[in-house]
């Protein structure tokens, strides 16, 4: 279980070995990035993914073949987290139960009856849809401004714990940060967590509860500040008690974080002055937003 809160007094003291050698860390604070949207645009590359996976298995729902377009997968991504999780809620909510089979691939020729023939369509889909995303992102990926430079600013505070909550899938999650964070920076990071590392997708705050339980210094959840950039993810992060910066990305734009409760909300890290100079004070004891704009 997550630790609570109940260790107030003793977690300015407790000390954690450095990431360089030699030096003990004096932990007050953690840094949380998401992944797909904060560090990097991946929403269109994603959809385009997806798609590519339906047109591979020749998906058909009811006489209709399976495609997301742009303005339906903007409203599926600030519903649901993760992918698996997507796709059952594209079939059982908005199809109203109708199933699709592939005209293609025999071993799902057939309309799944059951839970377990629904969950194997959903796996294989998922399978195809990670191989032809890894491929693009090889292609197209690079990281939102500043992304890179708030990271590196982070990793070199002692007293900032810093880690990565995606609800991606691992393969595609690894492709991502390989390529736009770097295996060497990645090394660095104290907690990286993916989509597969839970078994509650965002906005249910596992994810963000198991990252502060496994990140040194036995921080609490007010010390915590994540970065995300939908609401779905904004709501895991407030059910988890943490502090939450906003930089909107693809269909989020105007999306009312705000009254979701978000702490600020910054158009990207560049424009917004964000650092972690100017968001964790050395003499500070929580995340602080008054320099931001």
């Amino acid at each position: 279980s997550v630790r609570a809160g109940a260790r107030r007094a003793t977690h300015k003291t407790k000390h954690t070995p450095s990431r360089q050698a030699g030096v003990c860390r004096a932990i007050k604070y953690a840094l949380l990035f998401d992944c797909d949207g904060v560090i990097v645009e991946t929403e269109e590359l994603h959809r385009l993914a997806y798609n590519g996976a339906f047109e591979a298995f020749d998906l058909y729902a009811g006489g209709e073949q399976v495609r997301w377009s742009r303005e339906y997968y903007d409203v599926l991504a600030n519903t649901v987290g993760g992918g698996k999780p997507k796709m059952r809620y594209h079939f059982t909510e908005t199809l109203q139960g109708t199933w699709p089979s592939s005209k293609t691939v025999d071993e799902h020729a057939d309309v799944p009856e059951n839970d377990d023939a629904q969950m194997a369509l959903i796996d294989a889909l998922q399978d195809k849809k990670t191989e032809i995303y890894k491929r693009i992102v090889e292609e197209v990926a690079e990281a939102r401004p500043g992304v890179i430079e708030l990271m590196d600013e982070a990793l070199a505070r002692d007293d900032v714990a810093v880690a990565i909550c995606s609800a991606a899938t691992r393969a595609g999650f690894d492709k991502v940060v390989n390529a736009v964070v770097g295996v060497e920076r990645l090394s660095k990071f104290d907690v990286v967590l993916a989509g597969d590392d839970v078994d509650k997708k965002k906005p249910d705050p596992l994810i963000y509860n198991m990252a502060r339980e496994r990140l040194p210094g036995n921080l609490e959840a007010h010390q915590c500040l994540v970065i995300e950039d939908s609401v779905t993810g904004l709501r895991a992060a407030k059910a988890a008690g943490m502090l939450c910066l906003v930089t909107p990305a693809g269909s989020n734009l105007n999306a009312p974080f705000m009254d979701e409760g978000a702490d600020f909300v910054v158009e990207d890290i560049v424009q917004g002055n964000v650092s972690a100079s100017s968001l964790f004070p050395p003499t500070g004891t929580a995340p602080d937003f008054s320099q931001l704009s």
